[in-house]
């Protein structure tokens, strides 16, 4: 029974020595399979996790993104233009807005170019007469996460199949719940490790380009049209009047004010009229 289990120990061990360093979450999983599956060593031995070999990476993984204001003569003129270098490179929009205020109109524009035609892109797109405010292009090397999240996920997916063999040789009812727990939270992080994967994977295989087009328009008083003076002394007698009905129709409202008010006025005035006679 000790030695089983010893066995089962050091082939893990020698497994989890073999696989890359920045898998932390699983450097105990030899301890793990020992301490909570011991049990199924009592049935039959397990063959230990093969090693997994880091992966070389085959070529750089480069995440382009640019910014390019600039001022245009004709606004929709050069939309039209941006948007013929849209189908020649086969990008698309992902963002769309037009700005037009009396100062100035403009389009905020977010493109999704494929990495491969990005620099091309750039260079159409600089190639008219219009005059360049800003430009920016950041790219950022994520080589070293792919290679690390390729190689998680590859261990994650070894030990998923690991525990799966020893859910078929588990009998007890503990032990199963034990195995279907800890693969429960591995299909988790699989599916977390995939995502990331895939969302950078998109980022990588295309460029974000946020173009910025401005025409600035010559300034232009517009005074506010007013109305005719009759049309205006028109609307004010009929507020009047609508006021002064409004103001009859509030007065008879408050009519419990006016029965408490009229006896209170009353006697105001006999005080001070009996005020007077005394002095």
């Amino acid at each position: 029974m000790k030695k089983l289990i010893q066995l089962l120990f050091i082939s893990l061990a020698v497994s989890s020595c073999h696989q890359y360093q920045s898998e932390e979450s699983f450097e105990n999983a030899d301890i793990v399979l020992d301490q909570e599956l011991a049990p199924l060593a009592r049935h039959e031995s397990v063959p230990p996790l093969p090693p997994l070999k880091k992966k070389d990476a085959i070529k750089k993984e480069l995440i382009k993104d640019g910014f390019i204001r600039f001022r245009a003569s004709d606004l929709e003129s050069s939309k039209t233009r941006v948007d013929s270098l849209i189908k020649k490179f086969d990008a698309y929009y992902s963002k769309e807005n037009l700005n037009n205020t009396a100062w100035k109109s403009s389009y905020n524009l977010t493109i999704r170019i494929p990495s491969s035609n990005f620099e091309s892109f750039v260079h159409a797109i600089q190639l008219n007469n219009e005059e360049i405010l800003n430009k920016e292009v950041d790219v950022r090397d994520v080589t070293d996460q792919f290679i690390d999240l390729g190689i998680r996920l590859e261990n994650k997916e070894a030990y998923l199949k690991r525990y799966q063999e020893l859910l078929r040789k588990a009998t007890s009812v503990e032990e199963i719940l034990q195995v279907e727990e800890k693969i429960r939270l591995l299909e988790e992080e699989i599916e977390s490790t995939t995502g990331t994967l895939e969302y950078l994977s998109d980022l990588v295989d295309y460029s974000t380009l946020n173009l910025n087009i401005i025409q600035q328009k010559d300034f232009k008083y517009n005074p506010e049209k007013r109305e005719k003076i009759t049309e205006r002394m028109k609307q004010s007698l009929a507020k009047g009047w609508f006021g002064l009905v409004d103001f009859f129709l509030f007065s008879i409202r408050i009519w419990p004010f006016w029965i408490i008010a009229a006896p209170l006025f009353y006697l105001l005035i006999k005080l001070r009229r009996k005020k007077k006679h005394t002095k």
